[in-house]
């Protein structure tokens, strides 16, 4: 590398150095705040585990750590399911077929998305009591779906918008249904669209707090982020810190793993729609 090649890529390095350093930082913070001491948490003395030792144990709520951990994987498996299931045959009907009012159907449903989740809290508790979904995982998952369907949506009409609409005209040809076409040729080629939506949906539904909070009420069924917002509230109103940050560090483990090992995916994912845009 010469001194010109230097020069131009030196101040990229800088710039992308700087930023990584302040993403990190928060998280490092967290990881050194989760065993430090601290009076008014269980790490009293020097440093150590102890509050991830009152986290896994529960803290006397009703349940401990692994069934948390358990309730959250559930609740973000069924909504990454039923996310990929409603958005693929809807982004394909979008992307591929013409019917009246389309244009206006698809605005609508991103229309959604300028909707706070709060707003819609008390009908959605009197629904989901209604169909018998209160007090459940599945309640907490249909609830989470609503939300990240508009976007997951319009990503799979982007993903399938940019594959050749030859492909699947010349599966039709060969015999494929419309089914068969999707399955055999579109999936395939809209894997980084699946993977953007169904990572979106997976950190949504493990991170989101306000639908179990509304939803559950029993302690075996609580998830992991309602679990660790009971127990940092201390006597007399007071804040555990350590036990959030602990929290806090359990909780960021899978995002960043499903990150960086889906990342590839991800990328492409958005460039797909960028291109496409």
């Amino acid at each position: 590398m010469n001194l010109k090649q230097i020069a131009i890529r030196t101040p990229y390095y800088v710039v992308t150095g700087g930023l990584a350093i302040i993403f990190l930082t928060p998280l490092v913070w967290s990881a050194v705040a989760s065993v430090s001491p601290h009076p008014s948490t269980n790490q009293r003395d020097g440093y150590g585990f102890g509050n991830f030792e009152t986290l896994a144990s529960g803290g006397g709520i009703g349940a401990t750590l692994p069934q948390f951990v358990m309730n959250s994987l559930t609740v973000s498996a069924m909504t990454v399911v039923f996310t990929l299931f409603l958005a693929v045959f809807a982004g394909y009907a979008f992307a591929r077929f013409q019917f009246p009012g389309k244009n206006a159907l698809f605005l609508m449903v991103l229309a959604i998305l300028m909707i706070p989740p709060a707003t819609l809290l008390v009908p959605m508790y009197a629904l989901m009591n209604l169909v018998g979904l209160s007090n459940s995982l599945v309640g907490v998952s249909v609830f989470i779906t609503l939300f990240q369907l508009p976007f997951a949506i319009f990503m799979m009409r982007i993903a399938f918008e940019a594959i050749p609409v030859e492909l699947e005209e010349s599966a039709l040809v060969d015999g494929c249904t419309f089914f068969g076409a999707l399955r055999r040729v579109m999936l395939p080629a809209a894997v980084p669209g699946l993977v953007t939506v169904g990572l979106f949906s997976f950190l949504a539904a493990w991170n989101d707090l306000l639908a179990p909070l509304m939803i559950l009420r029993d302690p075996a069924t609580y998830v992991l982020p309602q679990a660790v917002t009971i127990l940092r509230q201390g006597v007399m109103g007071t804040v555990d810190f350590g036990i959030t940050q602990a929290g806090v560090m359990i909780l960021a483990l899978p995002c960043v793993f499903l990150f960086l090992t889906l990342q590839r995916y991800y990328v492409k994912g958005f460039m797909s729609g960028a291109l496409k845009g």
